[in-house]
């Protein structure tokens, strides 16, 4: 098997790829480590000013392998969630270049990110109802700060979907690009050009003054445990088994 997450670093930026095409990048727990371990790489690197994130070939991320949610106790939940979270706590300014398909898991790893941009087929699918699950790994935190209350509600209450162009209307994608990894490149091209600490002082300040008092990292850890419990049980429950069963059949 290729390795589930590709690294390059280029001009001060490290461009971290899922890469697993033929499943449309889906999260396996390998995948998740793998993310894990490129964060912890760009922010031990000196010469790393700024980190994007993107899919291998048409999908950005499918969101879970569903073979392993089904699996995931909280623990295992945990663990698939780990990925995603590490970008969420990078301490360097990050990039989702969303080139496809954001579902699920996949649309908490666009939003872990500081910033969104969407290539022309990107789509923003929480999908967690549909499957009969719970949110977690903090998307109802997530998504109400990304987009406010009302379009978060649509989204994991109503199954509201965000194209390219109505994710940049609401506020959850900065902009559309026809190459989001170019567009990423030339915004990523300011942190890379100023220096490091006061890049990394930057965002530390941001998080800290995001909600005067708290920082915006403790907050999504609230959020995590506040869902963890109910999507547990969720992935538990005969409904969310039969839904699996089905799945593995088409």
């Amino acid at each position: 098997m290729s390795n589930p997450v590709l690294v390059d670093v280029a001009d001060h930026i490290a461009l971290i790829t899922v890469n697993d095409p033929d499943r449309r990048n889906a999260v396996t727990f390998e995948m998740s480590a793998g993310l894990r371990r490129a964060v912890d790489a760009a922010e031990a690197d000196d010469d790393v000013h700024a980190v994007i994130v993107t899919g291998a070939g048409k999908a950005f991320c499918a969101g879970a392998d569903l073979t392993a949610l089904g699996e995931a106790t909280e623990d295992g939940l945990r663990r698939i969630y780990d990925g995603f979270l590490a970008i969420a706590d990078c301490s360097l300014p990050t990039i989702a270049a969303v080139n496809g398909a954001a579902v699920g898991a996949g649309l908490n790893l666009a939003l872990a990110a500081d910033v969104r941009i969407a290539g022309p087929a990107a789509l923003f699918d929480p999908r967690f109802q549909k499957l009969g699950i719970h949110p977690g790994g903090g998307a109802t935190w997530m998504l109400n700060r990304a987009v406010g209350p009302q379009a978060a509600r649509a989204a994991l209450l109503f199954g509201m979907r965000f194209d390219a162009e109505s994710a940049v209307r609401h506020g959850l994608a900065l902009e559309v690009a026809d190459d989001a990894v170019a567009a990423g490149r030339a915004l990523a091209a300011g942190p890379a050009s100023a220096p490091r600490d006061v890049v990394i002082a930057t965002k530390a300040s941001m998080r800290a003054t995001a909600n005067p008092g708290t920082v915006d990292s403790d907050q999504h850890r609230v959020a995590v445990d506040v869902e963890i419990g109910p999507q547990a049980t969720s992935i538990e429950s005969p409904e969310f088994a039969a839904r699996l069963a089905a799945a593995k059949r088409r």
